[in-house]
């Protein structure tokens, strides 16, 4: 069956699993023999919408290209396996210094990771180069553990945005720590919307803030939610939800990308996360957005 006959099939079938202004496209999942392989938690595209980086619990470094035919993923082709980012000392990240699970690439080639049991965002040059220590916010210590810093991402400014998956509480929004001018603030909040917590973060090529979401239903599996913001220096705004998913949907969706394809439409693409759990896959899905 063509390619593209098969990812009309499935978008049949998911068109109500999504609101209506976000348009499913095509599900890859992506398996390699390698033992190193899995718990993918961080994805960023060039604004090609091909290349990608793609980083690992164990702050293992994957590069390479996404292809497709038409709409639909249909491949990726691996460029680069890179055994692990480094630590400032230049050595290899331990494991008691990993589970690095977000990452944003700035046009000169570096690129933010942030990391999640020691709560803490590094800044690197490039793939093989040591960490950049950046201050710790004196908030950062108090995170929950295995809840802390998910999600990183950097606007056209060179400004950089970074959020724990959780708040500490339901009814508390969520920090947003905002590294501008070598010194941290937290001058923004995102709203708590219902049991959702933040996994994934980017800003698109308007200038939206899109943070990725997911609710973990038990035996149903994962919902996955994406709202968009306007930002200012006070506040997030124009608070936009463009997709939700029924649970089982998909899988743990943790990281995400936003760019322009060619027809000026705004794909989302994310990546899921499998834990190392043979029980789940690592999956590339995209939407467009239609509004």
């Amino acid at each position: 069956m063509p390619n593209r006959l098969v990812v009309a099939l499935i978008a049949s079938v998911l068109a109500g699993e999504a609101k209506a202004d976000a348009q499913f496209l095509s599900r890859f999942v992506w398996d390699r023999p390698e033992n190193y392989f899995g718990g993918i938690s961080a994805l960023d595209l060039m604004p090609d919408g091909e290349s990608f980086v793609a980083i690992g619990d164990n702050a293992q470094v994957i590069t390479g290209r996404i292809l497709r035919d038409g709409d639909a993923i249909i491949g990726l082709e691996q460029s680069k396996w890179i055994g692990g980012l480094r630590d400032p000392m230049g050595k290899r990240v331990s494991l008691m210094q990993s589970d690095s699970e977000g990452v944003d690439l700035l046009p000169d080639g570096s690129f933010y990771v942030s990391f999640e049991r020691q709560a803490r965002v590094w800044k690197y040059e490039n793939w093989d180069a040591p960490a950049q220590r950046l201050p710790k916010d004196t908030a950062f210590p108090g995170l929950q553990i295995n809840s802390a810093l998910e999600a990183v991402a950097v606007d056209a400014s060179g400004t950089l945005y970074t959020i724990p998956e959780r708040s500490g509480e339901v009814d508390r929004p969520f920090p947003v720590y905002v590294f501008r001018d070598g010194e941290w603030r937290t001058p923004l909040s995102l709203p708590r919307r219902g049991k959702y917590l933040v996994v994934g973060a980017d800003f698109g090529p308007h200038g939206r803030l899109y943070i990725l979401e997911r609710w973990f239903r038990g035996l149903l599996g994962f919902s996955t939610r994406v709202r968009s913001f306007g930002v200012s220096d006070l506040a997030l705004r124009e608070e936009r939800e463009v997709l939700r998913t029924r649970a089982g949907t998909h899988d743990n969706l943790e990281g995400i990308s936003v760019w322009q394809g060619k027809d000026g439409a705004l794909r989302l693409t994310m990546i899921s996360d499998d834990n190392n759990n043979i029980l789940q896959t690592t999956e590339i899905v995209e939407y467009r957005l239609t509004d």
